[in-house]
């Protein structure tokens, strides 16, 4: 999970003025770089796969993803850095957040504790606060999503948001992944706030417990919509809250802004304010020092490749 798949031949050098290190991972729509500033500011550039670029309807959804991203502020989310849409191979470049993705922690060491899973509720809580604020529902957030820092997590990849009055999808276009999807979103109805809210309660089931609540697999969209969650494994303190979350009517979920005062009040009352977990220090640790040996040899601010056109 740790590390950095290093750049082949064939793949770009830079990206604008950005200069590559490093290919940090990919997914339906596009691939993520490690990359330089030219005063070697570490970025995140993410671009269109290239077997998409023909398509004028992923250069119009990766477009709105450049909008609905810089759209958004907050203490949990990674900022905007530069853009270019229009390019011929469109990038977008964020700040690099030094952190591990949660779902590479679960997986590689279980489940986090509970103190630490309801400091990350609430780290999420209040980046779905800003993202709301910024009139966008995120639509995927998702353990892959997250990002853990040594400061808090950060939610990250807008590239299927959507505006608040957006008109609903078809069935056929229903974006997300499935199993952390809200019923509405399966069902391509009206998707709100709520809907990420329910996204943030399955998140939370993950992170406490190492499984989504309404397992995986190709009938998991069934499940969301018809049946209850498994929350068998989830620590008591938190069990209330998820099950709100959870709920199959939008209007019965909790808000963001309650979800948040739920949680602090655990913190509060059961756990502290301790982060990061130490299995989270310790993988951030074998990060950093893989980014110092990367970059360790990079060329000088004169030898960076100059912005294409």
């Amino acid at each position: 999970m740790i590390g950095f798949v290093p750049m082949q031949p064939e793949l770009p050098r830079t990206f604008g003025p950005y200069r590559v290190v490093a290919r940090l991972g990919s997914g339906g729509m596009g691939e993520v770089f490690l990359a330089t500033s030219p005063s070697r500011r570490l970025v995140a550039v993410k671009v269109i796969r290239s077997e998409l670029l023909g398509d004028p309807r992923w250069r119009a959804r990766f477009r709105h993803e450049v909008t609905s991203a810089r759209s958004v502020s907050g203490f949990y989310t990674a900022p905007v850095v530069d853009a270019d849409p229009d390019a011929d191979q469109p990038w977008l470049a964020t700040q690099y957040i030094r952190g591990v993705s949660l779902s590479g922690v679960v997986r590689d060491r279980g489940p986090l504790p509970e103190q630490a899973a309801c400091r990350l509720g609430a780290g999420l809580a209040e980046a779905l606060i800003a993202i709301h604020q910024a009139g966008i529902v995120h639509g995927d957030l998702k353990p892959s999503n997250v990002l853990l820092a040594s400061d808090g997590p950060r939610v990250i990849d807008f590239g299927i948001a959507r505006p608040l009055d957006a008109l609903p999808l078809s069935r056929s276009e229903v974006l997300g992944t499935p199993a952390y999807m809200s019923p509405e979103q399966a069902l391509g109805e009206p998707v709100t706030t709520q809907s990420d809210v329910f996204s943030l309660g399955a998140t939370l089931v993950y992170t406490a417990t190492g499984s989504a609540p309404f397992g995986t697999g190709h009938k998991v969209r069934g499940r969301i919509v018809h049946a209850a969650p498994d929350l068998s494994r989830l620590p008591d303190p938190m069990r209330g809250l998820v099950t709100r979350c959870l709920v199959k009517e939008p209007q019965e979920r909790p808000s963001p802004e309650q979800v948040l005062t739920a949680l602090t009040t655990l913190l509060d009352a059961h756990y502290g304010d301790e982060w990061p977990p130490t299995d989270v220090e310790e993988l951030i640790g074998v990060q950093e020092r893989t980014l110092v040996e990367m970059t360790a040899e990079l060329p000088t601010v004169r030898e960076v490749p100059e912005a294409a056109p």
